[in-house]
């Protein structure tokens, strides 16, 4: 599969995630549901990461490596505790489609650390996002 596909399969689930999390961080705290959700995603991503492992797959020498991936996992458990209690807060409708603004932050942060050109498609697409959560948030 392309990725393209997996990144449609990623928004499917990215979509369950917001309905199931905003059902089940009702009546629960919701540093305690974030703690939950992370549990069951570190057995399943361990479960597949066993599953699929090819011949010395599960040998990082980099420590930049190591750096990188403990910074995004810091950040994804941060994002993950503020979405559950925003969640917890706020209709899911709403909540969603805010933080998704993470894609247009990523197009602007993609251009300015990682050199990524920065296209009209990618700039006008990015504020259509933009656009489209406030207009979402806001209920307009």
């Amino acid at each position: 599969m392309s990725w393209v596909w997996w990144a449609l399969l990623s928004a499917l689930f990215a979509a369950a995630t917001a309905i199931f999390a905003k059902l089940g961080v009702a009546g629960v705290d919701s540093n305690f549901a974030t703690a939950v959700r992370t549990s069951v995603v570190v057995l399943l991503a361990w479960a597949i990461a066993f599953a699929t492992r090819s011949a010395g797959s599960f040998h990082i020498e980099s420590k930049r490596t190591w750096l990188f991936l403990t910074l995004s996992g810091l950040a994804t458990g941060l994002s993950w505790l503020c979405y559950f209690r925003a969640l917890q807060l706020g209709p899911a409708s709403r909540v969603a489609p805010i933080d998704k603004l993470s894609v247009a932050l990523v197009i602007a942060l993609a251009a300015l650390f990682l050199g990524e050109t920065l296209t009209w498609g990618k700039a006008i697409g990015g504020l259509l996002i933009v656009a489209g959560a406030i207009v979402v948030a806001l209920d307009l």
